[in-house]
């Protein structure tokens, strides 16, 4: 059996995720056999499996720092809100319908508990070490009675939990002490240690801090880790979006690219790697007022269509895309494909209670909302492209799709011919001069060379110079997760946290950061 630990936190956003993909990074260096194990995932931002199931971003992203393919066991049930406290229930990789808060936790979770031990035993019999991930808190006290996701898990595991704060927010002392004082007795004895994350200052000004709190709890502070400051790993939670400087304007020789914000946004990790592009200034917008004049507008995957594009035409942007000028670029991935057609329609109501919908009107393309879900990877070439956008004629592309609905081209040319697990198929549409493009294809800007041809090509017809070359998305992608994996290693005492992991918390030794003195 594998050794485990688990990673709890005081708090949503006290950096569970993080550490636990610092952690799998880690221990995959020190030459184990690693895999990230979460329960029960509630996000938006998902990933597609070699075999075309659906688990949640998180997981996907701590396996490809294990150096691993993700699995379905890693992230066996997948929870993506539609509103109305409504949430799909994604089960090992599979849709198996919409359920409210109430139903699921009343009548699905018995159920799902023994999806959860199966998956979890499979890979604690295959790998040396999981690193399991809790969610939210542990002592949420009106859900903790039908709580998966923290120390019932652990308890599956027999692992040790690991409590991470974030010191950042303030109150770092109190939210792990208040956390311990609201833990069953059997549930406290099972939190090993602590580590403080995101800090920001002199490590000896915290220490009498740490010192007491060790002295209050009897459990040791493993490591302070700093705050980290553009660290290029994915996030599965758009609240990260509240945190980043992307509403600056574009200055002279820049490219200014536009993100429309869906309420219901989803995968916009689409777009992380423009980020990191020298030539561009990335926004996100929610309103008319912030749309400005771009030089390119990106529509991205959504949870609900038809909910997001009704929510585009109440705030005025619907209006604004469809007055754009001619020259002005769009690109439409998943969801935002869907919004430019010219018709929705959803006759079973899967997506909406509207059976029909009008679209932007920028592709002529009709799409028809289906029961059953597309999930799988793909990969192919970009066709024939008009215009501006002739410069991806030919070019490899690869990335997965993830949707509902079947869209169909009038009198439009495709996008790209695709090869995946379903076949071969033409994938999206491109209006005639190239200016608009939709494509189902998640990960389009993934793609190294098609994400700078993309770029020149506005570059070029806004009468600059094309820069040609651009940094390896996946080269940067591994440079991140070492670049964590190193900051975290430095941090805290990780032959400590070994130590807690093959004995079960039963090495004692002393102060940690009486050692360091």
């Amino acid at each position: 059996m594998a050794l485990t630990v688990m990673v709890q936190g005081t708090a949503s956003d006290a950096g569970k995720s993080l550490l636990c993909t610092a952690l799998c990074r880690i221990f995959a260096r020190r030459g184990f056999t690693v895999a990230p194990f979460k329960s029960q995932n509630m996000a938006l931002n998902s990933y597609v499996t070699a075999d075309g199931k659906e688990i949640g971003r998180a997981q996907g992203v701590q396996a490809e720092a294990c150096g691993i393919p993700a699995t379905v066991d890693m992230n066996p049930i997948l929870l993506k809100p539609k509103g109305n406290m409504t949430s799909q229930v994604v089960v090992r990789g599979v849709p198996i319908g919409d359920m409210s808060a109430i139903d699921y936790r009343l009548d699905y979770v018995p159920t799902a508990i023994g999806i959860i031990k199966d998956s979890l035993a499979r890979l604690c019999n295959t790998h040396e070490v999981v690193v399991l991930e809790g969610a939210g808190s542990p002592v949420e006290i009106n859900l903790k009675d039908r709580d998966i996701t923290n120390m019932k898990v652990a308890e599956l595991a027999d692992a040790p939990v690991i409590l991470v704060a974030d010191i950042d927010r303030g109150g770092v002392f109190a939210s792990i002490v208040g956390t311990l004082e609201l833990l069953e007795p059997r549930e406290r004895e099972r939190v090993k240690g602590f580590v403080i994350n995101k800090f920001r200052g002199d490590i000896r000004l915290l220490e009498p801090g740490l010192d007491w709190l060790e002295k209050r709890t009897g459990i040791p502070v493993l490591g302070v880790v700093p705050y980290q400051r553009d660290l290029y790993i994915e996030s599965e939670d758009s609240v990260v979006l509240d945190k980043m400087n992307l509403k600056k304007p574009a200055v002279a020789n820049e490219l200014d690219v536009v993100v429309i914000r869906f309420p219901l946004i989803s995968n916009f990790t689409d777009v992380d790697p423009l980020r990191f592009e020298p030539d561009v200034s990335l926004r996100f917008v929610s309103s008319p007022d912030e749309l400005g004049q771009p030089d390119l507008i990106i529509l991205p995957g959504t949870k609900n269509t038809v909910d997001d594009l009704l929510w585009l035409t109440q705030k005025g942007l619907a209006a604004r895309l469809v007055a754009m000028p001619p020259a002005a670029n769009i690109l439409g991935i998943c969801g935002g494909y869907q919004m430019l057609g010219s018709r929705l329609l959803d006759p079973d109501l899967v997506e909406s209670n509207l059976p029909e919908l009008q679209g932007l009107g920028l592709l002529d393309i009709t799409t028809r909302f289906l029961p059953h879900k597309t999930t799988v990877q793909a990969a192919g070439r970009v066709l024939d492209m008009p215009g501006a956008a002739s410069c991806l004629t030919g070019l490899t592309v690869e990335g997965y799709e993830i949707h509902m609905g079947r869209s169909e081209r009038g009198n439009v040319r495709p996008f790209a011919r695709l090869c995946s697990a379903n076949g071969v198929h033409e994938d999206g549409a491109v209006n005639r001069d190239g200016t608009v493009i939709g494509t189902y294809l998640h990960g389009i800007l993934h793609n190294d060379e098609w994400r700078r041809s993309f770029l020149d090509g506005i570059r070029v017809k806004k009468g600059l110079l094309p820069i040609g070359k651009t940094t390896s998305n996946y080269k940067r992608r591994m440079e991140a997760f070492d670049q964590w994996a190193d900051a975290v290693e430095t941090a805290i005492d990780m032959d400590r946290l070994l130590s807690i992991m093959k004995n079960k918390g039963e090495h004692k030794s002393e102060n940690l950061y009486a050692n360091r003195r």
